[in-house]
C-alpha cells in the first residue's frame, strides 16, 4: 500500500471508531476484509489510528475540525503534527484521499492548552487537582506511544541473561529503571511474541510500573495469596515469579483468566484459577481494581474519550465495594494491597481515606505513586494491614 493509501484507510477506520465501534474490534475486521494489506501496512494504519486518537483534540484542532472530529480531520491534523506534506497524500490519486479543499488549507491558530494537551474537557479540573505540577509533562506524556517492556521470569532467567538471548533473536532491550525485572524494548518489538524467549516463559509482556507495584507487595513463601481481581493474570505470574506461596486468581468475568493456566506453565510456576474466593484467611489480597485506566490512556486511548462521569461515578462505587469485599477475604494481620492504573485522586488517595474511615482498626502502612513517562504507566499502590483479631 502506499502512504496516502494508509491514509485513506486509516480515515475510514476512523470515522467508524468515532461513530462508537472499538478501535481492537474495528482494526480486526479491516484486517480480516483487506488481506491484501502485508503486515507492514497493517502495523502502519494501526499506529496512525492510534496516534490520532492518542491526539483526538489537538489533531481535530490541527485539523479545522475543532471539537467535531471527522476521521479526514484526524488524519490532516496528525499528518500536519508529524510534519508531513499533506498535499503529498491528499491526491485523489488510486486509493488517495481527495484534495484539500479551501477551508483546509486554512491553517488554524494556537490551540488552547488543554486542547494542545489532549485533555478531556470534563476532567481537567479534576487531572490538574490530582496531578498538580506533574499535570502538563503527564499529559504530553500520554500524547505518545507507551513504551514496550518486558517482565524477566526469575524462576527460569535473570535481566542479563533474558537481554542476551533476545538479542540473539535480534530484539534489543535496555534495563527499566522502574523494576530489577523490567525490559525496555528499543528494537524488534514485533518479534517478541514469535520468540523462543517468549514462548519458553523466560519473558512476558508487562509494564515497567505494573511490574514495580508486584514486586513492592510483601509475599512470604508460605503465604496464601488471592488475586481477586486477576483480569489476565500478569501480576499473579510476577508476584508466584518471586516467591513459592500458594496463589489463587479470581475474576469477576472468569473468561479473561482463559489463558493464565497456560501462561503459568510456560512460565513454571503454580497458581489456581477460582470463580469463588469468598473465603476468609488469605495472608495477602491483592485488588487491581476495574479504575479510568488514566495512566494507561497511551495504550488505551479510546477510554480517554469514552469515559463520562457517570461512569467514573460507577467505578469509584465499584471500587469502594471490591475493598471492603477484599478485606473480608483477608487474613488476622494480613495485607490488602489496593492498585489502580489511574491518575485521579478520587480512584486513588480519596479511597484509601474512605477505607481507613469505614475500618478504622485498619493500618495503612505504605502508599506509592507513579506518573507516565518514557519508562512506564501511572500507577497507584496502598498497602493496608488487616488488624491482628478480627472484631
Amino acid at each position: 500500500m502506499t502512504p496516502a493509501a494508509r491514509v485513506s484507510a486509516a480515515i475510514a477506520l476512523l470515522d467508524d471508531i468515532l461513530q462508537g465501534a472499538p478501535a481492537e474490534k474495528a482494526l480486526t475486521v479491516w484486517a480480516r476484509n483487506n488481506r491484501y494489506a502485508g503486515s507492514g501496512d497493517r502495523a502502519a494504519i494501526r499506529d496512525q489510528v492510534y496516534s490520532a486518537l492518542r491526539r483526538l483534540r489537538s489533531a481535530a484542532w490541527a485539523g479545522g475540525a475543532g471539537d467535531a472530529p471527522t476521521g479526514r480531520a484526524l488524519m490532516l491534523g496528525l499528518l500536519r503534527q508529524e510534519g508531513e506534506d499533506v498535499d503529498a497524500i491528499f491526491t485523489d490519486a488510486r486509493f488517495a484521499p481527495v484534495p484539500l479543499n479551501d477551508a483546509e488549507r486554512q491553517m488554524p491558530g494556537t490551540a488552547p492548552e488543554p486542547v494542545a494537551l489532549d485533555c478531556p474537557e470534563w476532567l481537567e479540573a479534576d487531572l490538574r487537582a490530582s496531578l498538580g505540577e506533574d499535570f502538563v509533562p503527564v499529559m504530553t506524556t500520554l500524547r505518545d506511544r507507551a513504551p514496550i517492556t518486558l517482565r524477566v521470569n526469575l524462576r527460569k532467567s535473570d535481566p542479563a541473561h533474558a537481554a542476551a538471548l533476545l538479542a540473539e533473536e535480534g530484539i534489543a532491550t535496555t534495563p527499566n529503571p522502574r523494576a530489577e525485572t523490567a525490559l525496555s524494548v528499543t528494537d524488534g518489538a514485533r518479534r517478541v511474541a514469535n520468540s523462543a524467549v517468549y514462548r519458553d516463559g523466560l519473558v512476558e509482556l508487562q509494564d515497567a510500573g505494573s511490574q514495580a507495584l508486584a514486586q513492592a507487595v510483601p509475599v512470604a513463601d508460605d503465604a496464601r495469596v488471592l488475586d481477586y481481581c486477576a483480569g489476565g493474570g500478569g501480576k499473579t505470574l510476577a508476584l508466584a515469579a518471586r516467591v513459592s506461596a500458594q496463589f489463587i486468581a479470581h475474576d469477576a468475568i472468569p473468561a479473561r483468566l482463559r489463558d493464565l493456566p497456560d501462561r503459568a506453565r510456560r512460565a513454571g510456576v503454580e497458581v489456581r484459577v477460582s470463580d469463588a474466593p469468598a473465603q476468609a484467611g488469605f495472608d495477602v489480597v491483592v485488588a487491581d481494581v476495574p479504575c479510568s485506566g488514566s495512566g494507561a490512556w497511551r495504550r488505551q486511548p479510546q477510554a480517554k474519550w469514552d469515559l463520562t462521569p457517570d461512569r467514573l461515578a460507577e467505578l469509584t462505587a465499584l471500587q469502594s465495594e471490591i475493598l471492603d469485599d477484599a478485606a473480608r477475604c483477608t487474613a488476622p494481620g494480613g495485607v490488602l494491597a489496593y492498585m489502580t492504573c489511574a491518575l485521579l485522586d478520587a480512584e486513588n488517595a480519596a479511597q484509601i481515606r474512605a477505607f481507613a474511615t469505614r475500618h478504622p482498626n485498619w493500618t495503612v502502612t505504605e502508599t506509592r505513586t507513579s506518573r507516565p513517562d518514557a519508562d512506564g504507566d501511572g500507577f497507584f499502590l496502598a498497602l493496608l494491614r488487616a488488624p491482628a483479631q478480627t472484631a
